[in-house]
């Protein structure tokens, strides 16, 4: 009876921890979104300041280079 008893508590024991880590793990969820929203507004007015820049120094927008080609037969 003893071991059944001490079953009984070691699953009551683990289910606790179980609900606590999955609270644990919720907030830290919620953290990481918070988080990366954040950077994704930081990157948003980098970008906003680097066109702003361009512009002011007269730049403009980079242009883009044609891909090299691939295989034997290039020109």
């Amino acid at each position: 009876m003893n071991t059944f008893k001490s079953v009984v508590e070691k699953i009551k024991t683990l289910e606790s921890e179980r609900r606590n880590l999955l609270l644990e793990i919720d907030e830290l969820r919620k953290m990481a979104d918070s988080k990366a929203k954040a950077l994704e507004n930081e990157v948003s007015m980098l970008r906003e300041e680097v066109k702003s820049l361009r512009v002011l120094l007269g730049a403009g927008e980079p242009e883009l280079e044609p891909e090299p080609r691939k295989g034997k037969f290039q020109r």
